[in-house]
């Protein structure tokens, strides 16, 4: 296990809206607030057609390749996540989310595209004296975390 220390900072509610795409707008915000480094919370709606990575399609095989779920309809969304400074240096969305819709469930990472149904409610909490950033993995292709 590898760790650093940080401290809470400042905590903004966000409300995203029809047609926006999480990632994006996540990323955008807190480039444009200065934030580097935090912690996110998110429920809500997800328009049909929104992707979800939802593994590789072989577990053992090197480069990765990501299988990615197509939602059919309209799905509730709950979801966590971090954001920290990838190699570019700049933030770097990493969320899991569980959708649904009618008993049907599926769970992945947004990074693929998921596209807000009327509203998206995100908390974002800042941590400060944050020294944690993404660095590209060269056997995995993916911007692991390095605390």
């Amino acid at each position: 296990m590898k760790f650093s220390e940080a401290r809470p900072g400042r905590v903004f509610v966000l409300r995203l809206e029809q047609g926006e795409v999480i990632r994006e707008v996540v990323e955008r915000f807190a480039a444009e607030h200065s934030v580097r480094c935090a912690a996110v919370v998110m429920v809500g709606g997800v328009e049909r057609g929104s992707r979800l990575v939802a593994g590789p399609e072989d577990a053992m095989a090197l480069p990765i390749v990501p299988i990615e779920h197509l939602l059919k309809d309209v799905s509730e969304l709950a979801a966590v996540g971090t954001l920290f400074p990838g190699p570019d240096g700049r933030p770097s969305l990493h969320a899991h989310a569980a959708v649904g819709r009618e008993g049907g469930a599926a769970a992945g990472c947004v990074r693929s595209g998921m596209v807000v149904w009327t509203i998206i409610e995100v908390v974002l909490l800042e941590l400060l004296d944050c020294t944690a950033q993404r660095e590209r993995d060269p056997a995995t292709g993916f911007d692991l975390l390095s605390p």
